[in-house]
């Protein structure tokens, strides 16, 4: 689909009497089309007041929105934007309370679409995906299978949800255990027993091999590739070089907190995850291997793919 123009709405507020807040989120839409296939977009955290909320990844959104999506992207509780007190319940990350937005907005699409100007009708509610970055991208995995124990109550938590039918995660954590360093076990507990083995949803992994986060892991950076190694397949593995946690700056244009700032790999990913989506949400269509293709084609390509 070619480049269109794009309209975007925020603050949709979905009221939300169970949650700390009300979900605010933001619609970004094709001006024309129709039949469009919705992508559920969690933010990471960072040292940004505002990425870490419905106003950041505008890179990814508006590339994702003008190829034909309707991106969707709610402010969750972990947001530094709410500044909600340290004793909220599920605080400071609100692993699971994150996984239950997204649940909360496809169950609420008929509310979203009404509240929209020129979106009701259009969407597919039968091709849907979930992306996320960092933080978000283990909201993702949990959406598309991943399952952890609560470190509350030993319980298994599975927050698998079957409307979504493929994933992109983008800098994602990766296991536990002894993976992890002592900060992130002892202060953020539900990290350490995360599980791909059951992630089945059709996935595509985006990483850089110079993503070190050394805050969260003794791994170096191939423990974001996690998602991919652990889980079953199908899944895809887009492996940047040279790239860092940002992937070049895809949590928004020209931000300080991007240590690998490179528009070419910013370009990458948001051709690779629309063509991987585009594929998997419309079976045959030939988008993910000509993106493919197009990759390795020159003589110092950016990344590779791998999949299983």
């Amino acid at each position: 689909m070619r480049d269109t123009s794009v309209l975007s709405v925020a603050p949709v507020v979905l009221k939300t009497p169970d949650r700390a807040v009300d979900l605010e989120i933001r619609i970004s839409a094709p001006v024309t089309g129709n039949e469009l296939p919705v992508i559920l977009l969690s933010h990471g955290q960072g040292y940004s007041n505002h990425l870490s909320s419905f106003n950041g990844y505008a890179p990814l959104v508006n590339h994702w929105a003008a190829h034909g999506f309707v991106v969707i992207q709610p402010t969750h509780l972990s947001s530094t934007t709410l500044s909600l007190p340290s004793d909220t319940p599920g605080a400071p990350l609100y692993w699971r309370s994150r996984a239950e937005d997204m649940t909360r907005v496809l169950d609420r699409l008929d509310e979203i679409e009404a509240a929209v100007p020129q979106l009701a009708g259009r969407l597919d509610r039968g091709r849907v995906a979930v992306a996320g970055h960092s933080m978000g991208g283990h909201t993702a995995s949990l959406l598309l299978g991943a399952r952890l124990t609560d470190p509350d109550d030993g319980t298994e938590v599975d927050l698998t949800e079957p409307r979504i039918r493929a994933g992109v995660l983008l800098a994602a954590p990766g296991r536990g255990g002894d993976a992890l360093t002592e900060h992130v076990a002892e202060n953020w507990p539900f990290f350490s027993t995360t599980d791909f083995s059951r992630m089945t949803t059709p996935t595509l992994v985006v990483a850089g091999d110079k993503d070190a986060s050394a805050h969260l892991t003794v791994m170096g950076p191939e423990w974001h590739t996690d998602p991919y190694v652990l889980a079953p397949g199908p899944k895809a593995l887009l492996t940047l070089f040279d790239a860092e946690h940002g992937l070049g700056g895809i949590s928004g244009y020209d931000v300080a907190e991007t240590t690998d700032e490179n528009p070419a790999r910013v370009s990458v990913v948001q051709r690779l995850t629309t063509a991987y989506l585009r594929t998997e949400l419309h079976p045959g269509d030939p988008a993910w291997q000509s993106a493919r293709d197009e990759l390795t084609a020159g003589p110092d390509p950016l990344g590779r793919v791998d999949s299983k």
